[in-house]
């Protein structure tokens, strides 16, 4: 062991001792030479030692900036003299955000692609009706009369005709083909529309956002005296969790609207900040649907007065739990009138005791109307298992979209990336596919969102959170490329078809990789899944054609083989019928649903009050008070 001669350094490793003598060492030459010692390259350091390393380097920082353009290109990537790796992320991650500042100056702090605003010679996604436009409805409704609007009255349905609503509402009704009010649509009017307040629970398609529009309309139509005079003040508030559904509503409120001559204005994050602000603030409106963060910086910045709204709608509510928006509509909340001056309507796919907490807080007296369907949401939709290999997955994907190539089919993945491979590999072979990812800007999202709906694309390639958004009623398939991690995200995703009283057809890909989700999906939905094993002969393993290729004729042969695999049986029809109560019902792809002979028969469901006294809990108090005889315990223990 060396033994230089220190106290400090006596029982001493003898790394640490060499290190001591390479120090004086160092010493030694730099007196005797004159010259400095060449600053040695650290991964950071300990306080003021690393404090002082990086001052001594700011003089060779400041000479690296004036590299010329080509070699600071070399140079990219490669970390800074002095400075750890994590440090220099963290910085260029700043500056990142700075600059997606810059782009949208309201939306500061935010994430993903740049705002893309709507054209200025565009109609904005849930923005307002030109007036030629309203003229030309105004004409049509004035020629439109209720006797050319005939249903016949049935044994346990509700029509829209037994509500005595204004001829305007019932011709955007009829313009839209209802005829008869499903579940959640009967309770929700009864109510609504003598002012009360509803927690709703209906499940994703079941027609809730027609019952509170139909409500919303039909009450301002009959109170035209109180409505605003100037913009800014909207009458009714309808909050939702994603800008898609936003719009979605609005849509809705829209068509069925469409000759009430009532202003109904979206406004959503990520793009419209100016158009937005000033379709508020031009004219009074009516109905305002809006995501929470948008709709509490034109609240913050006094460009929406909430003071008089006299309606407030709730959409999703379990969503916005699980999105972290609570927090959010609560401050909302308090920008409103008492909730005793108000009617509030919740609605959510669950009312569980968290909801119905929210429920309590934000409405006095709800009334619960829960549809408990003897359907539930996975029962339109025939489900279909594929056992893969991971290898293969694309080529079954690509197989089946070839030999249906005319079907509107949404495909999830679990991963960006994997969305991303998934859309350019198939559109590198002539498939003409879109994506919804995060990556996609909003603008962008919503046109393709338009042409999906329209029919113009047929294919789209969406992750879970884009895939939300998607409410297109004739959706024929909707394959999970990748099962789910959560079972809750299995059932969003194949609800996206099987909706108003259509069938649809879901299929998964269990490969060697994510088949460890199938146990937890079945005990979630209450049911086994059947996994079907594709041999080598499949005509979905048929080999993938060659990149740059086009799609070509469709072999009737293949495609018969796999449609009566994937065929959508008399159960799925007599629960797509049963579950709207729609006598007419079709399948996904346009045929006749019928009925099964020994069909449930749906009686009109009761509403409960939230609030209704329950039978007091027995008294056990004293349960714990009284003495245990030991003998009698003794006897217990031995048995």
């Amino acid at each position: 062991m060396l033994d230089m001669g220190c106290p400090y350094c006596r029982g001493q490793p003898i790394a640490f001792q060499t290190d001591m003598a390479f120090g004086f060492l160092k010493k030694i030459a730099q007196a005797l030479t004159g010259k400095k010692p060449q600053q040695q390259k650290k991964q950071g350091g300990k306080g003021g030692n690393k404090g002082r390393q990086q001052q001594k380097q700011k003089p060779q920082q400041k000479q690296g900036q004036q590299k010329k353009p080509q070699q600071q290109g070399q140079k990219n990537g490669q970390q800074r003299q002095g400075q750890p790796n994590g440090q220099q992320q963290k910085r260029h991650g700043k500056g990142d955000r700075r600059r997606d500042d810059r782009r949208d100056g309201r939306d500061r702090g935010r994430r993903g692609p740049a705002p893309v605003d709507t054209a200025a010679d565009q109609m904005r996604p849930g923005g307002i009706v030109s007036p030629e436009d309203l003229a030309a409805r105004k004409a049509a409704h004035a020629a439109w009369s209720m006797d050319s609007f005939v249903v016949e009255p049935v044994d346990g349905k509700k029509r829209f005709h037994d509500f005595d609503l204004p001829s305007e509402v019932m011709h955007g009704i009829a313009d839209l083909g209802f005829k008869y009010c499903t579940d959640i649509q009967s309770l929700s009017l009864e109510q609504a529309l003598a002012g009360k307040n509803i927690a709703g629970k209906a499940q994703t398609g079941s027609g809730k956002t027609a019952a509170f529009l139909v409500a919303i309309l039909t009450r301002y139509l009959r109170t035209p005296e109180h409505r605003a005079k100037a913009g800014g003040t909207p009458r009714a508030l309808v909050i939702a969790p994603t800008r898609e559904l936003v719009i979605q509503i609005c849509k809705d409120a829209d068509a069925i609207g469409r000759y009430c001559a009532l202003r109904s204005l979206a406004i959503y994050g990520g793009m419209d900040y100016d158009r937005q602000k000033k379709e508020v603030m031009d004219a009074p409106v009516d109905l305002l649907v809006a995501t929470p963060g948008r709709l509490l910086d034109f609240v913050k910045t006094r460009v929406i007065n909430l003071s008089n709204v006299d309606t407030l709608v709730i959409d999703e509510a379990d969503r916005m739990l699980d999105m972290g928006f609570i927090p959010d509509v609560r401050r909302i909340m308090s920008y409103l009138p008492p909730k005793s001056k108000r009617t509030t309507m919740l609605y959510s796919a669950t009312l569980n005791d968290t909801v119905m907490r929210l429920a309590m807080n934000w409405m006095e007296e709800p009334y619960k109307a829960e549809v408990e369907s003897e359907t539930n949401a996975t029962d339109t939709v025939k489900q279909v298992v594929y056992i893969v290999r991971s290898s293969d997955k694309f080529t079954v994907l690509y197989n089946h979209i070839a030999l249906h190539p005319d079907a509107r089919t949404i495909v999830f993945c679990n991963r960006k990336s994997t969305t991303e491979d998934v859309y350019a590999s198939l559109k590198i072979r002539g498939v003409q596919v879109e994506m919804l990812s995060g990556d996609v800007n909003q603008n962008k999202r919503l046109k393709v969102l338009d042409a999906f709906r329209d029919g113009e694309i047929k294919i789209v390639v969406a992750t879970d959170v884009a895939g939300r958004g998607i409410h297109v009623d004739d959706i024929e398939y909707v394959i999970n490329f990748d099962f789910p991690y959560e079972a809750e995200d299995y059932v969003h995703r194949i609800g996206r078809t099987g909706r108003a009283g259509n069938t649809g057809i879901a299929i998964s890909f269990a490969d060697e990789d994510e088949s460890f989700a199938i146990p937890d999906i079945e005990a979630y939905i209450n049911e086994p899944l059947k996994c079907t094993m594709i041999q080598d002969d499949d005509p979905l393993l048929k080999a993938l054609p060659p990149r740059g290729s086009r799609l070509g004729e469709v072999d009737a042969k293949a495609q018969a083989a796999v449609d009566a695999r994937e065929a959508v049986g008399d159960e799925e029809r007599a629960a797509a019928a049963a579950l709207t109560g729609v006598a007419n019902a079709v399948t996904g792809n346009g045929a006749p649903a019928v009925l099964k002979a020994d069909h449930p028969v749906r009686e009109l469901p009761k509403f409960e009050h939230a609030l209704e006294p329950k039978s007091p809990p027995p008294d056990e108090r004293d349960i714990y008070s009284k003495p245990v005889e030991q003998t009698a315990k003794t006897e217990e223990w031995q048995m």
